[in-house]
C-alpha cells in the first residue's frame, strides 16, 4: 500500500543519488497565472524517472539483485534502470521500441545496460521484457505500474511543497501515469486543496478516456511524438490513484506541445521533450481553469531527439505565428514578385524563401504559383499581410501549411 512515509523514505534513499531539481518562475511563458516550472528535464539522466527506478532497485532483496532486473521503456526509465543498476553492481537488461531516440538508446547503453530493440511501441517491448522475465528470472522493474516506483516519483510532490507552499495547482504530464500518481498523493495528503492536474498528448489519450470514462481501458493504437508518454494502457494501481487523488486530465495537440517546446527554449533557455513539455502547452492553450493561481509546471524530462529538434521547432514556430507559408495564384509577368515583396515588407514580415511554380497542369499556361515562406511576428501579422495581398488583387490559395 502507499503511503506518504513510503515517499519520505524515498526521498532520504535518494538524497545522494537524485537532484533536489529547481522551482524557478517562468513569468514570460503567460500573463494569466503565476508560472513555475519544476526542471525534472534538468535531473541526471535529463529526467524524473531515476527517481523511481533507483528506490525500486534500492528495496530489492540480495536473491533478486543477484538475478539482475529487466525493464521496458521508450528511453527514459530505461536510462534510470541503467543508471540505478550499474551503481548497485547488478546486471540490467532493457527492452525498449526500436522507434526510440538514439540519443536514448545510447545513453541506455553508456550507463552499463543491455539493450533490445523491439519492433513496435511501448507497449509491444513490455510484452517482450515481460516474456524475457520469466526466461530468465530476473526481477522486472515496471516503469509506472509498481508501488516504490510510485513512491519514488512523489518525491518531486514533496519538493514542491517545500519550494513553494502556497502553490494551488500542479501540472504533470501522463504516459502510464506513475509520476502524476506519486506525485498526486504526496501532494493531496499534505495539501488537499491544492489541484493536481495531468495532460496527454491527443494521440495518446489512454487514462484521459479511462478516468472520463471511468472505466479502465486500453487504447488500439497511439500517436505522439512525446515518446515518453505514448502508452496504449495505463496502469491498473496508477488508474486507481488517479481516480481518487487527481483532479482532471486534458490533452494537448502536437502543434500545441511543439508551440511549447519552442517557447521554453526560447524564454527559459530550457531543453524539453515532448512529454516534458506538454504541462506548458496545457497552460498556454488554456486548458486548465488556472488563471490568477500560482501553477508548477512539471517539466519531467529534455530528452528529445535532436534529429527532431528541427521539425519541431518549424511546427512551433508556425503554430505561435512565427513563421507562415503562403501560395499565390498569378498571371506569369513582369512585377508580381517586386509587387508581393513590396507588401510584405510594408507589413514587417521578411521573406526566407522563394518558389515559382509554373508546372501545375490545372492553371493558365501564362499563370503560376508562388510560394512564400515568411518569418512573421504573430498570427495578427500574418492576417495583415493576407488582407493587404487580397486587396491589391492577389488570389491566395493556401494560407499556412
Amino acid at each position: 500500500m502507499l503511503t506518504l512515509d513510503k515517499i519520505y523514505h524515498a526521498a532520504f534513499v535518494l538524497k545522494d543519488v537524485a537532484r533536489k531539481t529547481d522551482l524557478i518562475e517562468a513569468p514570460r511563458l503567460s500573463k494569466d497565472c503565476q508560472l513555475y516550472l519544476k526542471t525534472e528535464n534538468l535531473q541526471v539522466t535529463g529526467s524524473f524517472k531515476v527517481r523511481g527506478a533507483y528506490y525500486k532497485i534500492s528495496q530489492l532483496s540480495k536473491e533478486e539483485s543477484d538475478k539482475g532486473v529487466i525493464a521496458c521503456s521508450a528511453g527514459n526509465h530505461a536510462q534510470g534502470v541503467a543508471l540505478a543498476a550499474t551503481r548497485r553492481g547488478i546486471k540490467s537488461i532493457v527492452c525498449m521500441p526500436d522507434g526510440a531516440p538514439i540519443m536514448k538508446v545510447e545513453n541506455t547503453k553508456n550507463l552499463g545496460a543491455e539493450v533490445c530493440l523491439i519492433p513496435g511501441t511501448y507497449d509491444d517491448a513490455h510484452d517482450k521484457a515481460v516474456e524475457l522475465q520469466e526466461e530468465t528470472g530476473m526481477t522486472f522493474i515496471h516503469p509506472y505500474d509498481d508501488e516504490q516506483v510510485i513512491a519514488g516519483q512523489g518525491t518531486i510532490g514533496l519538493e514542491i511543497l517545500d519550494q513553494l507552499p502556497d502553490v494551488d495547482a500542479v501540472i504533470v504530464p501522463v504516459g502510464g501515469g506513475g509520476l502524476i500518481s506519486g506525485v498526486a498523493f504526496a501532494i493531496k495528503s499534505l495539501k488537499p486543496d491544492v489541484k493536481v492536474y495531468g495532460v496527454q498528448a491527443e494521440g495518446a489519450p489512454s487514462m484521459y478516456r479511462s478516468l472520463h470514462e471511468h472505466k479502465y481501458q486500453t487504447l488500439s493504437a497511439v500517436s505522439t511524438f512525446a515518446d515518453g508518454i505514448q502508452v496504449k494502457t495505463p496502469g491498473e494501481l496508477t488508474y486507481k490513484l488517479c481516480e481518487e487523488y487527481v483532479d482532471d486530465i486534458v490533452t494537448v495537440t502536437e502543434d500545441e506541445t511543439a508551440a511549447a517546446i519552442l517557447s521554453l527554449m526560447e524564454n527559459q533557455k530550457l531543453v524539453a521533450e515532448g512529454a516534458g513539455a506538454v504541462p506548458v502547452a496545457a497552460a498556454l492553450f488554456h486548458k486548465l481553469p488556472i488563471e490568477g493561481k500560482k501553477v508548477v509546471c512539471l517539466v519531467s524530462g529534455g530528452n528529445i531527439d535532436v534529429n527532431i529538434l528541427n521539425r519541431v521547432i518549424t511546427r512551433g514556430l508556425v503554430m505561435s505565428g512565427r513563421k507562415a507559408n503562403l501560395t499565390i495564384a498569378l498571371e506569369d509577368k513582369p512585377g508580381q514578385l517586386q509587387q508581393v515583396a513590396d507588401i510584405v515588407s510594408r507589413c514587417g514580415s521578411n521573406v526566407v524563401s522563394v518558389l515559382h511554380d509554373g508546372s501545375d497542369p490545372n492553371m493558365p499556361i501564362s499563370s503560376c504559383f508562388l510560394k512564400l515562406t515568411l518569418e512573421t511576428r504573430d498570427n495578427a501579422q500574418i492576417e495583415q499581410i493576407r488582407q493587404e495581398l487580397t486587396k491589391a488583387g492577389f488570389q491566395l490559395v493556401a494560407e499556412r501549411v
